[in-house]
């Protein structure tokens, strides 16, 4: 079989790629082990040098690779160019800081010498979604493989492109081959990869659904996981707000990538006394939006990523507006070439509808009007997801607070739009994952926290 990538913003077909044969698959995992044995050995510094290298290319090459990304899944050309340089930012940061993560702690105990030590675990097989196609790639392995660990990626199938240039960049910088290799399938295999005795842990990013199947077959051989999944992000806006700095950030945090993002803004939580000038507001900002070819500088969302996402997102919006639902712009698929689909808004969503019962995957921005903070507070944890989250008040103290004790969710800002740091810790909760990428705990997710006791 072949897996085949088209471009989302023409239906043309960029190229036919040849699925891995088990045979192959066979000798990659080997090799990974092998590679694996002397890799464990390397000292920091040779790690951090080969992850410089990593980063280097990324910067320097970063239109060639945005170009990549925008033909494969539609990305807006700019914002690739910015999604490969934040993936050589968390290189130069794990470069960085990779050896200081896992120094050894000392503990004191009745022994003449006790200490904790992070170990390196072997293969570590990451399963990675198409909307961030560098990023979330990169965002695993630079720790992975600072950890002195070796990665094995299968990337969705829409982006086999993407994967084969991620691999080819860190095979240009020095890796051994063994250290991180391509797997060119289809999602039908993945429990076989997850099986294979050479796999010692497993990363997921993906929907709900993928995470629990992962999530069972890799509990089945006792297996590691860190699942990030999907989300549908509150965002509180609340009666003392700065409306033009909360339509600003929402705007930004519902449209990056097309919509098109676990973090993205998804609900828009908003107390009634405020909800008219909000939603003015934010019309007058979205209707300024420009949807178009993504390798258009000026266009500021492309297509979806593939036909069948955008049929879906359709659905979703037709069953909310069937179920009550105004909606105040967009809503239709453009008779154009493409899977494109129109910035929409919809209001007066309420429990029930798919755009407050689902998770909406695209530029879909859904207003739900509550009486008060206490209501809206209420509303943000109405959902089984609890990725990302946001609150918009003057009142700093009150908004740390609620980011800091209320909101359920994995990370939460304040008068901002959710998005990932390397030095900052993110995954979820609830039907959102387990685990934690990126900072200090995302490293020390794939080692073995090792107990040495010396009499």
């Amino acid at each position: 079989m072949s897996l085949v990538s088209i471009n989302p913003a023409t239906g043309e077909k960029i190229r036919e790629y040849e699925e891995t044969s088990q045979n192959e698959v066979e000798v990659i995992l080997r090799r990974a082990q092998n590679d694996f044995l002397s890799w464990r050995k390397t000292d920091f510094e040779h790690r951090n040098n080969l992850l410089y290298k990593v980063a280097a290319d990324l910067r320097s090459n970063a239109q060639r690779y945005a170009e990549v990304m925008t033909e494969e899944m539609g990305k807006p050309i700019k914002e690739g160019r910015a999604e490969a340089e934040k993936s050589a930012w968390a290189c130069e940061y794990y470069a960085e800081n990779g050896e200081e993560f896992l120094a050894s702690e000392s503990v004191e105990t009745d022994a003449s010498k006790s200490f904790v030590t992070f170990q390196p675990i072997g293969t570590v097989l990451a399963i990675m979604p198409w909307n961030f196609p560098f990023w979330q790639v990169f965002r695993f392995a630079a720790p992975a493989l600072m950890a002195g660990n070796v990665g094995i990626l299968k990337h969705a199938s829409n982006v086999t492109g993407c994967a084969l240039a991620i691999e080819k960049i860190f095979r240009d910088a020095g890796y051994p081959e063994g250290c991180f290799s391509t797997l060119v399938m289809g999602s039908d295999r993945v429990g076989e990869l997850i099986d294979h005795p050479v796999v010692k842990a497993v990363t997921l990013t993906g929907s709900t659904a993928a995470g629990k199947a992962v999530a069972a077959r890799a509990g089945g051989a006792l297996k590691k996981t860190v699942l990030e999944l999907g989300g549908s992000d509150p965002y509180v806006i609340l009666e003392d707000a700065d409306l033009d700095q909360a339509v600003t950030a929402c705007v930004t945090g519902r449209l990056i990538n097309t919509g098109q993002s676990c973090i993205a803004a998804k609900r828009y939580i908003v107390v009634e006394s405020v909800a008219k000038p909000f939603e003015e507001k934010l019309l007058e900002v979205l209707k300024g939006k420009i949807m178009g070819d993504p390798t258009d500088e000026s266009n500021d969302i492309g297509p979806m990523a593939r036909h069948d996402l955008r049929d879906e997102l359709h659905d979703q919006v037709k069953r909310s507006v069937d179920a009550g639902a105004r909606c105040l712009m967009g809503g239709e698929v453009p008779k154009i070439k493409g899977a494109f689909y129109p910035v929409t808004v919809l209001a007066d969503v309420t429990p029930g509808m798919a755009a407050y019962e689902e998770e909406i995957f695209g530029p879909v921005a859904s207003i739900i009007a509550v009486k008060d903070e206490a209501e809206a507070l209420k509303a943000a944890n109405d959902t089984p997801f609890g990725l990302g989250g946001a609150v918009f008040t003057d009142d700093v103290e009150k908004g740390e607070l609620i980011a800091t004790k209320v909101i359920e969710v994995g990370t939460c800002f304040v008068n901002d739009f959710v998005r990932s740091d390397p030095r900052l810790p993110f995954g979820g909760v609830k039907e959102s994952g387990y685990g934690r990428e990126l900072s200090q705990f995302g490293i020390r997710e794939f080692v073995n926290i090792k107990t040495v006791y010396i009499r």
